[in-house]
């Protein structure tokens, strides 16, 4: 299953060992085509970087917000 995202979604990354902390950040572009990897993700400590999400990688949705409305 291919992972697809768009700029604004929420990506966690859950760490493969228990002392390690988990990742959050949001994707600021998407380099593939249709969502696909690779993302531009800016991360919750401020720095920004290319991912390649993995097996641990959860991807949260944001909705758009209705056109014209408030």
């Amino acid at each position: 299953m291919t992972v697809k995202a768009a700029v604004g979604d929420q990506v966690i990354v859950r760490s493969r060992t228990v002392d390690s902390p988990v990742r959050d950040g949001e994707i600021v572009e998407v380099q593939g085509r249709d969502g696909e990897p690779p993302y531009l993700v800016r991360w919750g400590d401020g720095h920004t970087s290319l991912l390649f999400p993995g097996p641990d990688t959860q991807v949260q949705h944001v909705k758009a917000a209705p056109e014209g409305g408030s």
